[in-house]
């Protein structure tokens, strides 16, 4: 897929922008702070409602503006749909699909990206929850109907944490009654996220393994290795359905009963879950260089690519590639092996500082720093 008009209506610092594209690579080079970043941090957040940059969106609405708008025009072969998002400062987002209101829930799926950036290093380096995200995202981004299971696992986990605080200041018999009800719709959706987190997880390993090979090549032979497993109390190791994840998270409840209740805490469960990242016979997470976690990082981002590019099964459906900034953190040999990587996709958004970030021999269009700045960027 692809876009070919991208607009933004009081988004970051933009008051107005207008752009075209074509397929290929399109290439953003102007100073820091200019607003590259902001256009294609607008076309990840059409993919996925949220940014990579900021948890909240605040952030993204034009300082003293009620609402930002990001639009685009994305094309599948002969099929073209306007995708509209608006981003409120306060209250509900709004979206629509050729102008016609749809709920945010159905424009999921509609734009596909694969964002690479700087903030990538915290997949390897940073605390579970940044792992938890990536695989969520890519389980969305493969099923948008998880992204309902997403939101019900967080209203149960949060209802079944505000019961359990109850429980530690008063262990009332009816109000611990109340619990088994919360635990079973808590285990529900954990159970369906668990099993989404297995399935995606089980594609992804060998097409991680490869990345990582291909772009560390110039690294010790036994540094060339990468393994990605799921990470939990909970061996689900045997579970061959949701249904299974289920009754192994029920029987861990069930276990750790009187300790959650002293706690008032929920111990088990897909928001406990991390991943674990292997180089060689290390863990990635204190153990890696700098080299080792960016070349982890961008193979953990090009397997979800790869996998989303195989399910798609034609260019047409493949995602947008986007990578913000990544090159000036490489070495010459591995933005040259990234960049034969990355460059056969239908679209490709990079953005840089200076010329000397990108590889030698990079063709598509560019978009300096001059067009941005008379495009209303501060």
């Amino acid at each position: 897929m692809w876009i070919s008009r991208l607009s933004l209506r009081d988004y970051r610092s933009y008051p107005e922008l207008d752009l075209e594209f074509s397929p290929g690579v399109t290439t953003f080079v102007a100073d820091n702070g200019t607003g590259k970043t902001n256009i294609v941090e607008a076309i990840g957040y059409l993919a996925h409602q949220r940014s990579h940059r900021v948890a909240f969106d605040a952030p993204l609405v034009h300082e003293g503006r009620p609402a930002a708008t990001v639009s685009a025009l994305v094309n599948r072969d002969q099929r073209h749909a306007t995708v509209e998002v608006t981003i409120q400062a306060k209250g509900a987002n709004r979206a629509r699909v050729n102008r016609n209101a749809v709920k945010l829930k159905d424009i999921l799926g509609l734009v596909s990206c694969v964002v690479f950036a700087p903030e990538d290093l915290s997949l390897v380096r940073g605390e579970p929850a940044e792992r938890r995200s990536w695989i969520d995202t890519l389980v969305v981004a493969r099923n948008p109907r998880f992204a309902s299971i997403i939101t019900d696992f967080e209203r149960a986990l949060k209802q079944r944490n505000a019961l359990l605080k109850r429980l530690r200041e008063d262990r009332d018999p009816g109000l611990e009654a109340t619990l088994d009800i919360w635990n079973m719709a808590y285990a529900d959706s954990a159970a369906e996220l668990v099993f989404g987190r297995q399935r995606i997880l089980a594609d992804i390993v060998e097409p991680l393994q490869t990345n990582f090979a291909y772009i560390a090549a110039d690294a010790r032979l036994e540094r060339q290795g990468a393994h990605i497993a799921y990470d939990s109390r909970i061996d689900y190791s045997q579970a061959a359905s949701a249904a299974d994840c289920k009754e192994l998270l029920l029987a861990a409840l069930d276990r750790r009963r009187t300790t959650e209740i002293e706690r008032g805490l929920t111990l088990h469960g897909p928001g406990r879950d991390d991943l674990s990242l292997m180089i060689g016979t290390h863990p990635a997470k204190g153990y890696a260089s700098h080299g080792e976690t960016w070349s982890l990082a961008l193979a953990m981002q090009l397997a979800g690519w790869d996998l989303l590019s195989a399910d798609a099964g034609s260019a047409a459906e493949q995602p947008i590639l986007v990578l913000d900034d990544v090159f000036a953190e490489l070495d010459t040999g591995r933005r040259q092996r990234l960049a034969s990587r990355v460059t056969s996709a239908e679209q490709v958004f990079i953005t840089a500082a200076v010329d000397s970030d990108l590889p030698d021999g990079l063709e598509g269009i560019r978009i300096d720093q001059s067009r941005l700045l008379q495009s209303g960027a501060s």
